[in-house]
């Protein structure tokens, strides 16, 4: 499973996200980071997807869903497109004026050629360095980071499995790294009295 793991603290994921966006604005690093928090995809699904994936020109407005095939397992996915997402590409698309054949992704100089996971990498590991000063946080993260918070906010075992196309619930939470979170949560948390006297 190796070691890149999600990004737990809200507040270090705020400022994570917020690298491109405030500190060294940059709003196609910007929306990737986005794309990949709230799609759960892998970065090679992203890095393939053209602008006519998530963008009615016919309708001059934005899907409801994303539909693909995913590359590595051959699975159809429909996901449903976040509002924040949207915004964001919403101003990605007005600076970028693309095509619908365009990648969604690309070098600046080149819309036509989407870009490479290398390059895609140095973008995420540029901002995990500069905000969050950890070597662990990688384009996987994005994904891995989107189930960890789907999980503390109570998303049903089963969902989460699907999501991953996972065989059991014990690898989804070793993918996502909570079993360490759960166990901490119990012994932290157990109460054996109902009140605790102050000594002295």
């Amino acid at each position: 499973m190796g070691t890149t793991q999600p990004i737990r603290e809200k507040k270090e994921l705020e400022e994570f996200v917020d690298y491109y966006r405030i500190q060294r604005p940059n709003t196609r690093n910007y929306t990737l980071i986005l794309f990949g928090l709230h799609t759960a995809l892998r970065i090679s699904d992203i890095l393939n997807l053209l602008w006519e994936d998530v963008y009615s020109f016919e309708d001059s407005q934005f899907r409801s869903h994303l539909r693909l095939t995913e590359r590595k397992t051959g699975k159809r996915n429909t996901v449903a497109l976040n509002p924040r997402l949207v915004d964001a590409l919403e101003i990605y698309r007005t600076q970028r004026m693309p095509r619908p054949e365009h990648y969604i992704f690309t070098k600046t100089t080149d819309h036509s050629v989407p870009l490479s996971r290398s390059q895609a990498f140095r973008i995420i590991k540029k901002a995990a360095e500069e905000t969050l000063h950890r070597s662990n946080i990688s384009c996987h993260s994005l994904r891995k980071t989107f189930g960890y918070y789907a999980w503390k906010q109570g998303t049903p075992p089963a969902l989460l499995m699907e999501i991953y196309n996972h065989s059991s619930y014990a690898v989804t939470k070793k993918y996502l790294g909570i079993d360490q979170d759960e166990r901490d949560s119990l012994f932290l948390e157990i109460n054996f009295f109902t009140k605790i006297e102050k000594e002295g």
